[in-house]
């Protein structure tokens, strides 16, 4: 069984479905079956990768919803070994409907429990928000990577998102481990970058895992989804590019060293 990992931040701007994106990208690319699932109303993920996600009938939210399995709703990026389940507006309703459903909490672990050992990654770009879909992302995931950006504010919230992984792990028996704290948006060359790495290192500790690459601020990985491409295949040489191909490469180790 593969695993899955969720990426989450309830404070929007850091990266979050950036690092979605050309994560699975890089770990496909990497020969690995990848299904990434977007479970963000905006649908930012879907449009990443040059898809209508407006014409797309069997979604996540079809899913969740019981209307179609999840097997329906998987199609292809155009990339090899990477597949996703898209997202587009009428997910925004999900949060209502799923609320009133006994074991609301766990029903996206049941959609997609005969399709996990299809894949080595699937990866689920979770809303940045603490409500049901993000609730339904932890209890089906088996860790998360954090995304921060190096930004003044960049771990407020941070204690909320901490206690909801608690209260995942507790109340709803589904422990959630953090994989790793990845630093977005970084410049080593400004005092800030370096401070904000510092206060990220100090309140995390050594209780977890910080990523020894970070993502750099680079104008490439912006463009990119107007292009309907990953920047990892946008632009293959740039430093962004590079970071998260060096990422999925880490995760990769850190499954081989278990």
């Amino acid at each position: 069984m593969g695993e899955t990992i969720a990426i989450l931040n309830q404070k929007g701007g850091c990266g979050k479905t950036t690092t979605a994106v050309n994560l699975s990208t890089a770990l496909a690319l990497n020969n690995k079956r990848v299904l990434l699932i977007d479970i963000d109303p905006q649908g930012n993920a879907t449009t990443s990768f040059g898809i209508p996600k407006s014409e797309i009938e069997k979604t996540i939210y079809t899913t969740l919803t019981g209307k179609n399995p999840v097997e329906e709703a998987i199609i292809p990026t155009g990339i090899d070994r990477l597949d996703l389940v898209a997202s587009n507006i009428a997910l925004s309703g999900a949060e209502i409907e799923l609320s009133g459903e006994i074991g609301f909490h766990s029903i996206l672990n049941e959609r997609l429990e005969n399709i996990k050992d299809s894949y080595d990654y699937i990866l689920i770009d979770v809303p940045p928000s603490l409500g049901v879909l993000t609730i339904n992302s932890l209890v089906a995931s088996d860790s998360v990577i954090i995304p921060i950006q190096a930004e003044f504010y960049a771990l407020e919230g941070m204690a909320d998102l901490m206690e909801a992984m608690k209260l995942v792990g507790n109340r709803l028996n589904s422990p959630c481990n953090i994989k790793g704290i990845l630093l977005t948006l970084y410049d080593s060359r400004t005092r800030l970058g370096r401070d904000v790495y510092e206060n990220v290192k100090e309140y995390f500790g050594e209780k977890e895992y910080i990523f020894e690459i970070s993502i750099p601020r680079n104008v490439k990985l912006a463009e990119a989804p107007s292009h309907g491409k990953p920047g990892v295949l946008y632009d293959e040489e740039c430093k962004g590019s590079e970071a998260y191909m060096e990422l999925a490469e880490e995760i990769i180790a850190m499954e081989a060293a278990k």
